[in-house]
């Protein structure tokens, strides 16, 4: 500790208060000794520190989804989070939700002496399972489609499905179709409550929704349903996979983007700026619902109570290739001719 504090160019007790977690330390002190822990590949007495601080600095997350990508960026951004502050992480994953595998994933979890719990598990039966359940443990929940609720944590998910189905509007579509995600993920239920609020705003009648279920493959399906319609110009997807598989059928019907049929996905995963052509999407910050996330549960963690809500997460637009104005005709009336040309 004194070689990271001489490198540093702090005191040894500054040192301390960044291994052990201290909110009251400045970003660019906590930045100098993060470097100098890295550089001196320093590494703390963690029995040492269970015994002086009276926690196991160990952080159980309960996870269910990861293989979607919002989930698995969050995760990576709690153990990070986790890894700075000297904890480190217990992951159990779950292949199904019910009150019952929630309760024994915290069993397990406070039986290995976790000083607080993470729920990554985005679906309505995890908020049905801890509803009313006496954690025990100070416990953090990352709920997509919540407001207002203490030590939950979500991105505003509802804006900005409102954002997209505005932007299309914008640009002269009747209405906006929808490729919504599966039942019961509550991302899902959030994206479909805005893109249906904006469209009662404007005044525009709400289609049918598609059936998807986050991956390409159901994008692909409910995009030849989409290339047989001449009436759809304009989607709104609800994950960028499944925007992905989309685009692929409307390609394989002749179908034009944007000149045809006009695409929006969700999340912006880093592959959606090389689609051919570039996705507009909306970005949602995950890594940051992994640092809030950590945030509360290490206030939690630290005795504090609050019933203050956690802010939510602000959603962007991001406009690339994919999106313009309706055709000036219906596709059924252009000929072959034109569309070779296109």
């Amino acid at each position: 500790m004194v070689e990271v504090a001489r490198l540093a160019g702090v005191s040894q007790q500054t040192v301390s208060r960044v291994v052990n977690g201290n909110p009251n330390v400045g970003k660019d002190v906590f930045r100098r000794v993060d470097e100098a822990i890295r550089q001196l590949d320093y590494r703390p007495n963690k029995a040492a520190r269970a015994l002086a601080t009276n926690r196991s600095m160990n952080l159980g997350v309960i996870s269910f989804g990861l293989a979607q990508y919002g989930p698995s960026v969050a995760l990576f951004g709690i153990a990070e989070e986790a890894r700075r502050h000297g904890y480190a992480t217990s992951l159990v994953t779950l292949g199904d939700v019910d009150k019952r595998t929630i309760q024994s994933a915290l069993d397990h979890l406070t039986a290995t002496s976790v000083d607080g719990v993470l729920v990554l598990a985005p679906v309505q039966a995890a908020r049905v399972a801890l509803s009313g359940m006496d954690y025990g443990i100070p416990l953090v929940v990352f709920d997509p489609g919540s407001e207002g609720l203490p030590n939950h944590v979500a991105v505003d998910e509802v804006r900005g499905a409102r954002l997209a189905t505005r932007h299309l509007l914008e640009l002269g579509h009747e209405t906006v179709w929808h490729v919504r995600g599966p039942a019961g993920w509550t991302g899902a239920e959030a994206r479909v409550r805005g893109w249906a609020a904006e469209l009662s705003a404007q005044h525009r009648f709400a289609p049918d929704t598609f059936d998807g279920d986050w991956t390409s493959e159901s994008g692909y399906r409910a995009g030849q349903l989409v290339a047989a319609d001449p009436r759809i110009t304009a989607v709104l997807v609800a994950n960028d996979q499944m925007a992905l598989g989309l685009m692929k059928a409307l390609s394989e019907n002749a179908v034009h983007i944007p000149g045809d049929v006009s695409v929006v996905g969700f999340d912006d995963i880093p592959e959606s700026a090389y689609f051919r052509p570039s996705l507009t999407t909306v970005r949602l910050d995950f890594d940051e619902v992994g640092s809030r996330a950590f945030d509360r549960i290490l206030d939690l963690m630290k005795g504090a109570r609050t019933d203050d809500p956690i802010p939510l997460i602000a959603s962007d637009l991001i406009l690339r290739d994919t999106t313009g104005p309706p055709p000036s005709r219906a596709r059924g009336q252009q000929t072959q001719v034109t569309r070779k040309d296109q």
